[in-house]
């Protein structure tokens, strides 16, 4: 059996997308991170952590591997989408449903997909 230690996300700069994931999520980034450092970490609240490390290429195809994400404290998908989107993120793919059902893809400001999922609040499930 294995375990997962941490996500690891290809950057061309990592201390800035980890900063600005840490800006997102409000997880911290490592006290030990600096500008220009080859990788960056945010520690979540259980492992596994996020992991940013430099590569010399950008990102040329659609990611194998996205998180997805939800609002807390009552906020919902469309409030997070806004919110996300005034930090810089962009909509990708919008896959709403009249009914409220659905998600939208939206790009990190390295391009990085990921999902902005319904909170649990509007899922009738406690948070």
């Amino acid at each position: 059996m294995i375990e997962i230690h941490a996500v690891t996300i290809d950057a061309h700069d990592p201390y800035a997308l980890a900063s600005w994931w840490s800006q997102a999520t409000g997880l911290p980034l490592h006290e030990d991170d600096q500008p220009g450092d080859e990788m960056a970490m945010l520690r979540t609240k259980q492992d596994p952590y996020l992991l940013f490390i430099r590569v010399p290429e950008g990102k040329t195809v659609k990611n194998r591997l996205h998180l997805d994400v939800n609002g807390t404290d009552g906020r919902t998908r469309d409030q997070e989408v806004e919110w996300l989107s005034g930090l810089g993120a962009k909509i990708f793919e919008d896959h709403r449903n009249a009914d409220g059902t659905g998600w939208v893809t939206m790009l990190d400001p390295e391009g990085n997909e990921f999902c902005v999922c319904r909170s649990k609040a509007e899922k009738g499930l406690p948070e």
